[in-house]
């Protein structure tokens, strides 16, 4: 078990140096900024996701940085799924310290209570909240074997602030957050931590291609500083899966630009 990040007055200069992580939902977005800041600050990373083509390519950016990656395709709808990618990823890089669960989302259209269907309900709850519970389970003895593990959960502002007409997303990520203070309560004396991140509004290339001035600005508006970008999430990211963070474990850190203390400065 590892007592401390460093010693005092010491110089990190690779922050992740011989970590061997695992990064779901890594092709794109928020997923695949941290899988390339953790490569970055010198650990291994597994990249996963359902495109092979995305994987490749950030697996290709790695290398060519000098850092280690691999593309591991995987269907996290599959509890068998979610264990093999766990096991392969500890096979490939040598065992598994890190787990981000990034992925969310599904296939079926979320809705309001009211309105939803209940395989609507248990298709988005299977990815957000069930599969990262599979690939939690399927980590954590990989983890005690290398004596230390961080697990960080990406949820949303949303399990606090919830949207109408996203009552399984919102569900299941309140979910996430229980899920994370339930694992570092129980695995914190195998040296294991467990910590969410909330992010507020992320700006998403693919998703706000067209975002026209007047838009962004009601959305950089609902901030107290700006809006948000992946790198943001995956600095956070760095930090709780590091050794920095060794006497952090079961937060919920609120990164938002300020959204969730105050309202922004289009609300009033």
């Amino acid at each position: 078990m590892r007592t401390s990040a460093r010693a005092p007055g010491s110089v990190r200069l690779v922050r992740m140096h011989g970590e061997r992580a695992l990064v779901t939902g890594s092709t794109a977005g928020i997923g695949r900024a941290i899988a390339l800041a953790f490569a970055a600050q010198g650990a291994a990373v597994v990249v996963t996701g359902r495109n092979h083509e995305r994987g490749d390519a950030v697996v290709q950016q790695v290398t060519e940085a000098g850092g280690i990656a691999h593309f591991v395709p995987a269907d996290l709808r599959d509890e068998r799924a979610c264990t093999a990618l766990v096991d392969d990823a500890a096979e490939r890089l040598g065992g598994l310290s890190v787990l981000v669960n990034n992925a969310a989302g599904g296939d079926a259209r979320d809705s309001t209570v009211a309105e939803i269907t209940t395989e609507a309900w248990d298709a988005i709850l299977r990815v957000d909240l069930t599969a990262p519970m599979w690939c939690a389970r399927a980590s954590i003895p990989h983890m005690r074997s290398a004596g230390h593990g961080a697990i960080v959960n990406i949820s949303t502002r949303q399990a606090e602030r919830a949207s109408a007409g996203l009552a399984a997303y919102v569900a299941a990520k309140a979910g996430l957050n229980g899920l994370t203070r339930a694992i570092a309560v129980e695995e914190a004396k195998h040296g294991i931590r467990c910590n969410t991140i909330s992010p507020g509004y992320v700006f998403n290339d693919r998703r706000d291609a067209d975002l026209v001035p007047d838009r962004r600005a009601v959305l950089e508006g609902m901030h107290l500083t700006r809006l948000g970008e992946a790198t943001d999430v995956a600095d956070a990211c760095v930090y709780l899966a590091s050794p920095e963070s060794g006497f952090v474990t079961g937060v919920n850190l609120q990164l938002d630009g300020g959204s969730s203390i105050a309202r922004g400065r289009t609300l009033g």
